[in-house]
């Protein structure tokens, strides 16, 4: 099995705190920013940051569903963790500073990829389809922490 990784990067023009209470903020701001792609959206315990368990189903295809028990951690300031605990998808938020008023959101999820063909078309084409939806949460977010 190999490592599959997707990552997506935008530039936020609102202040990097703000970005980041948004993204942590997952018992309001966070089920408002997801797409069609996510359902099932429900916080089990706590609701913001460091200590939060939330549920989602992921629809990246029509034929691939991940039905995702996240637990979220902050391992260091302006990063978030969501560790999923039916799978080995690992899902990294990091928000810093990109000039005066601006915030750089990066998004990373990486996962144990099948094996064999499977595998190899999981990791060519995977990382596309995860890409595209988080670029519509990013600029929901976007959308959200700059107005």
């Amino acid at each position: 099995m190999a490592q599959v990784e997707a990552t997506t990067e935008r530039i936020v023009q609102a202040e990097p705190e703000a970005v980041f209470t948004a993204l942590a903020d997952y018992s309001g701001t966070r089920a408002e920013l997801l797409p069609e792609h996510f359902s099932e959206y429900e916080v089990r315990e706590g609701g913001s940051g460091e200590g939060t368990l939330v549920h989602w189903k992921l629809q990246a295809t029509s034929k691939r569903v991940r039905d995702c028990l996240l637990e979220v951690s902050e391992p260091s300031a302006g990063q978030l963790v969501e560790k999923d605990r039916n799978s080995s998808m690992v899902t990294t938020w990091t928000v810093t500073p990109a000039g005066t008023g601006a915030a750089n959101v990066v998004v990373t999820t990486v996962w144990n990829g099948a094996g064999g063909i499977g595998g190899f078309f999981e990791k060519t084409f995977a990382p596309k389809g995860l890409g595209r939806i988080y670029d519509a949460v990013l600029a929901k977010l976007a959308a959200h922490v700059e107005k």
